[in-house]
């Protein structure tokens, strides 16, 4: 298998002119060496490539008004589908997932339990990890390969491009992002990450599903419906 040209793997317009804007080629060919090296060596790597720029092909930059930063895929097989934290609806939900939807039942009574959140993206939830691969088996595995440089232009570019946004920044490596968004022009709720190593820290409780919401709404935008399962959708409609 040979990797595809980065860029014609992203097909969603806006996005596309974005990165080709604001990234040198040399950006692209950088991870695309590197993927085509370790691949040649044997590698298993997730998701699909057909997915690695899901959460910007599915939603147009002009959409966008929560971002969740995630660190990198989920590295199980069948998991990864190139939305951070989300998972295809016959798969197992994941136990920082599950804290996801503990609080979202705490904070807004909801009670999810598929764990694919395209719902939340075609409301304008933009899941993007900071490496968009990672090898089976191997958590972090492509964080020094150079997707952080294009996933930060991603972040800094919603900043810098559209406002009263929220950003929704969950342990040390996301809140790293905090130094790309304007704080002038957003919202930036930042909490321990939902793992179970750490939720307890402070996560539960933190509310960040209804605060979203209110600052949306406080500045004329819909709110999002946080449900992900299609039985809850039927009986809204």
């Amino acid at each position: 298998m040979q990797v595809d040209s980065l860029l014609s793997l992203i097909t969603e317009p806006s996005w596309k002119s974005v990165l080709k804007e604001k990234l040198n080629p040399d950006a692209f060919s950088k991870i695309e060496c590197f993927l085509n090296d370790r691949i040649k060596q044997g590698a298993v790597v997730f998701p699909p490539q057909a997915q690695w720029f899901r959460a910007i092909n599915d939603l147009p930059l002009d959409q966008v008004k929560v971002v969740i930063v995630g660190q990198d895929p989920y590295h199980g097989e069948g998991q990864a589908q190139g939305l951070s934290f989300s998972v295809p609806s016959n798969c197992k939900v994941p136990p920082s997932l599950r804290n996801m939807f503990k609080e979202i039942a705490s904070d807004c009574g909801i009670h999810n339990q598929t764990g694919n959140l395209e719902r939340w993206v075609a409301q304008g939830v933009l899941l993007i990890n900071a490496s968009l691969t990672v090898e089976k088996g191997l958590a972090g595995s492509h964080q020094e390969c150079g997707w952080e440089t294009m996933t930060d232009a991603i972040i800094s570019t919603v900043s810098q491009r559209l406002s009263h946004c929220v950003f929704l920044l969950w342990g040390g490596f996301a809140q790293q992002k905090a130094q790309l968004i304007d704080e002038s022009q957003h919202l930036i709720l930042q909490a321990p990450h939902p793992s179970p190593l750490s939720a307890y820290r402070g996560w539960f409780g933190c509310r960040h599903f209804s605060r979203t919401n209110d600052y949306l709404t406080r500045n004329n935008r819909s709110a999002i419906d946080w449900r992900t399962d299609e039985m809850h959708q039927e009986v809204l409609i």
